[in-house]
C-alpha cells in the first residue's frame, strides 16, 4: 500500500488529534513517516503577533523551539508504536508549497494532514493549507478531521 507518509504538523489541536491516527495508519501499512513543520520567514510588515514583538533573531529562536516541540510529539508517538520516522523543519513563505515540495523530494507516496475545518469567511481570510495541498498535489492526500 503506502511506503512513506508525510505528516505536516503545526502543533495545533487538529494536528495533535490526527497524530495518533496517522502513526497508527503508518504502522498498519508498514510505512515510514516523515513529520514536518513549516516555519514562516520573518517579515517587518505583518499581522503575526510574534513577528510584531520579536526581532528577527528572537523570532527565529522561538519558531525553531516551537517546531522542535511539535515534531517531538510526533517522534514520541512514532517511537511508542515502533514506526520508523524522521523529522523536518522547513522555512517557506507558502506552507502548502513546502509540504508538496517536501513530499516530492523525500519520495513520499501519501500526504496525511489535519484540517482545521475553517469555512466561510474565516476560511477565505485565514486560508486553508489543507485545501491548497488538496488542490495542487499530484500525490494522494489523506485528511483527518
Amino acid at each position: 500500500m503506502f511506503q512513506h507518509i508525510l505528516f505536516p504538523t503545526d502543533g495545533q489541536a487538529p494536528s495533535r488529534a490526527a497524530l495518533g491516527q496517522c502513526v497508527a495508519f503508518a504502522k498498519a501499512c508498514g510505512a515510514r513517516l516523515t513529520a514536518m513543520h513549516v516555519v514562516l520567514p520573518f517579515h517587518v510588515l505583518t499581522t503575526d503577533a510574534e513577528m510584531l514583538r520579536d526581532t528577527p533573531e528572537t523570532y527565529a529562536a522561538h519558531r525553531q523551539a516551537r517546531a522542535r516541540a511539535c515534531l517531538e510529539q510526533v517522534a514520541e508517538s512514532a517511537r511508542a508504536q515502533g514506526v520508523v520516522y524522521e523529522t523536518l523543519i522547513v522555512e517557506h513563505e507558502d506552507p502548502y508549497q513546502a509540504i508538496i515540495e517536501a513530499a516530492r523530494s523525500h519520495h513520499c507516496d501519501l500526504i496525511a494532514m489535519a484540517s482545521h475545518g475553517r469555512r466561510g469567511m474565516r476560511g477565505m481570510l485565514l486560508g486553508s493549507e489543507t485545501q491548497k495541498v488538496l488542490t495542487h498535489s499530484t500525490l494522494p492526500v489523506l485528511v483527518y478531521r
